[in-house]
């Protein structure tokens, strides 16, 4: 398989190289975790460092299945520490071991020991893991590949529209790069992916018994990705539709999906009052295609799958990314940095003045001097509203703007 350099998640590891700090890449399964530890050993060979300083360890693999026991984990690694010389660890899918902040603790007051993690679960750092590791860990939030990654993987940048419908349509799983033209393939791929998180990370994790039910919430959130919810109104069109559950479960299997990072949540936020709101926030999916495949071609809008790839890009790039209320108006997106603040809205396409109006509205009633942005397909010239920029999203997400 032809690995796709993930240059923004490997300057960030090897920035932190050599530092006593554990490094926890943490995302959904196949998001490319495990080849981003490979990459990272290569790096460190290219630099001289030797095979005896590399303990690499993959807990997902059968031959390694002793070693997901702690006490069996800590022995194996200790007895392998370099004596003299920096030891780098790297391993994969660290949730399979109980009490592994244990582990982790213990190594991590060792000498010359440099380590990297990976977890496919938000559990791992759960307000219990993170006191017992405080101060001495660093989350790495990794996400399927960009529009910018998966142009770069097709080796030009040529035929920017075709290779947005790709995007969408195909996955930005890395692995889909290498089945392109196998559409077939591919779905049966995703719907193995989806499985997967399912039955390991939500199910069997959190000891839910009603697969029905949360497979009924999660099509639910499918289907409604980019709509303002609230556990409320999902619990209530449940009931409706003859499936009855209460708010506090709806609660219990969001954030089960949440933390298999399969479904994102962003909050509302409140321009001008500065704070956040607490309901009637949306829900984002961590890859687009993942809702054609398990919903087929149903339901398919343009703009709320143009506005799930303009959030994962955001989230990639910043502290926190929220949904704006500014008055009776509603702000796409809301970023803020400990820099500044943005503003962004979404839109397929503004050729119509009445939607041009509407999509600019917002923005115009924000009153202060950060930058407001007006992402669209259009490939139009780009334009300024009074300080409000339009430009060709598919240009932005390339990172051809400052």
């Amino acid at each position: 398989m032809k690995r796709i350099k993930r240059n923004d998640y490997l300057s960030k590891l090897t920035s932190l190289r050599d530092k006593q700090i554990i490094k926890i890449i943490t995302g959904v399964r196949r998001c490319g975790k495990s080849t981003m530890l490979e990459i990272m050993q290569d790096e460190l060979r290219t630099t001289g460092i030797k095979e005896e300083q590399i303990i690499a360890i993959n807990l997902e693999d059968y031959d390694n299945k002793e070693l997901r026991d702690p006490d069996a984990l800590y022995a194996h690694v200790k007895s392998r520490l370099h004596k003299s010389k920096m030891t780098y660890l790297f391993i994969d899918e660290i949730q399979h071991v109980d009490r592994f902040a244990d582990v982790l603790d213990a190594l991590y007051i060792k000498p010359n020991v440099d380590m990297y993690i990976t977890g496919s679960n938000a559990f791992l750092l759960s307000s219990e893991i993170a006191t017992l590791l405080s101060g001495r860990y660093v989350e790495i939030k990794m996400l399927p590949l960009s529009f910018a990654e998966f142009v770069e993987s097709t080796g030009n940048e040529l035929e920017l529209g075709n290779k947005y419908v790709d995007y969408v349509t195909n996955s930005s799983f890395p692995y889909t790069a290498e089945l392109r033209n196998n559409p077939s393939v591919i779905s049966d791929y995703l719907q193995g992916i989806y499985n997967t998180i399912v039955l390991k990370d939500v199910l069997q994790r959190k000891n839910i018994r009603d697969a029905m039910m949360l497979e009924s919430i999660l099509t639910f959130m499918l289907d409604n990705i980019g709509n303002t919810l609230s556990t409320k109104k999902i619990a209530d069109t449940m009931t409706s539709s003859g499936r009855k559950i209460d708010v506090k479960t709806v609660e219990k299997y969001l954030s089960a999906l949440q933390e298999s990072f399969i479904l994102y949540r962003a909050g509302r936020y409140n321009v001008k009052g500065k704070q956040l709101l607490k309901t009637l926030e949306k829900y984002y999916l961590v890859d687009v295609a993942l809702r054609r495949a398990m919903l087929g071609r149903q339901g398919v809008d343009v703009g709320h799958l143009l506005e799930n790839v303009v959030y994962l890009e955001l989230l990639r790039h910043n502290q926190h990314v929220f949904i704006g209320k500014t008055g009776d108006l509603e702000i796409d997106f809301v970023t803020i940095n400990d820099e500044q603040t943005n503003y962004y809205q979404v839109s397929a396409s503004v050729r119509n003045a009445d939607t041009l109006e509407r999509e600019l509205a917002p923005l115009k009633s924000i009153k202060d001097h950060n930058p407001k942005w007006l992402l669209t397909l259009d490939e139009d010239p780009d334009a300024n509203y009074d300080g409000i920029r339009k430009v060709n999203v598919l240009n932005w997400l390339l990172h051809r703007y400052k």
